[in-house]
């Protein structure tokens, strides 16, 4: 499927990874429509650093994937909707399940509701690795058992669920693609990375972290938002789930010598009990097989993981007033 003379929304496009799409794709099809959510500031999150010319280029738009009526209408004369709106940090899920449920599985529905009525031609419903929990064997397949290891993580499964039962009932052109960790600019400050690297150029000695056992499955945004773009792309992903991964792992541990050493070297780590996930909850080996998206797509990951980090660093030097290091956002 060739972009160029389509048009494009994304849904959770004031994100992080969804804020790096609008940049990708739009020079690419016929036109780009933003959805950000609804707020009374009139803010568009990280789309309001974008460049002038892609925001002039990009119909943005603000509103609520909870709500059918506006999301049905928001979907008129759509061609390919990437939906990334979602709650994603995993602390607050303990705090605040409805939450999820309502904007991880009730948007969704929405969202695959409006396609269907309006006949969207490809659908690509954003899932996570943290669906498949710990894992059983590595590197991870698309047919890994899934395990709601925390609301967060149920919240995708049903939502990927409610993706797939759309392709059987309904013929529903609609794709699962699931990125492994994703980092880069922009990041949420509750992710591992941006709170490393936000504590480090603060001058902080003493970074404060939760478990350094676990390890991860990092990507740089650049070749998620790739990802995303072969798969739309592909005529082969229809009704498929897709990995978007590196196939390499890192642990926390390893990660945070690394970043120590790009950025200050002087500096050590104190585990922050505030920062542990429940030990049922916690997520301990995530590494993902990319042999399916490299067979259906020409995609391959151009970022190791130290290029990747030092891109981040440098973004990070000039964006400090966006993080706020002394405080653990969960």
């Amino acid at each position: 499927m060739n972009l160029k003379n389509k048009n494009v929304l994304i849904t959770g496009a004031d994100g992080f990874i969804g804020s790096h799409l609008v940049e990708s794709l739009v020079d690419r099809c016929s036109s780009l429509t933003a959805l950000t959510l609804y707020n009374s500031f009139n803010n568009h999150g990280w789309l309001e650093y974008v460049s002038p010319q892609i925001k002039s280029n990009t119909k943005i738009i603000s509103g609520d994937v909870r709500d059918q009526s506006f999301v049905n209408h928001a979907f008129k004369n759509i061609d390919i909707v990437f939906h990334l709106a979602a709650l994603i940090a995993i602390p607050f899920s303990y705090k605040a399940p409805e939450s999820y449920v309502d904007t991880n599985i009730k948007g969704t529905l929405n969202v695959l509701n409006a396609a269907l009525n309006n006949s969207v031609e490809k659908t690509l419903i954003t899932s996570t690795s943290e669906v498949y929990g710990t894992a059983d064997y590595v590197p991870i397949d698309e047919k890994h058992p899934k395990k709601p290891q925390s609301p967060y993580s149920a919240t995708k499964i049903a939502a990927d669920s409610l993706a797939k039962s759309f392709f059987c009932s309904f013929d529903m052109p609609v794709t699962i693609v699931r990125p492994f960790n994703t980092y880069g600019p922009r990041q949420s400050a509750r992710a591992i990375i941006p709170s490393i690297i936000s504590q480090l150029l603060a001058g902080e000695e003493k970074i404060l972290l939760g478990d350094l056992s676990p390890t991860r499955d990092f990507n740089y945004v650049e070749d998620i938002v790739d990802g995303f773009i072969c798969i739309a792309e592909s005529a082969k992903s229809i009704g498929e789930e897709i990995n978007i991964a590196t196939g390499l792992e890192i642990s926390m541990a390893d990660l945070t010598s690394l970043l120590i050493e790009l950025i200050n070297p002087q500096a050590s780590v104190i585990q922050d009990p505030s920062r542990l996930r429940p030990s049922n909850s916690e997520v301990f080996r995530l590494l993902g097989c990319n042999r399916k998206i490299k067979l259906m797509t020409n995609w391959e990951p151009r970022y190791d993981i130290r290029r990747g980090l030092e891109k981040t660093i440098e973004w990070f030097k000039k964006n400090q007033n966006h993080y706020k290091h002394n405080l653990y956002n969960i």
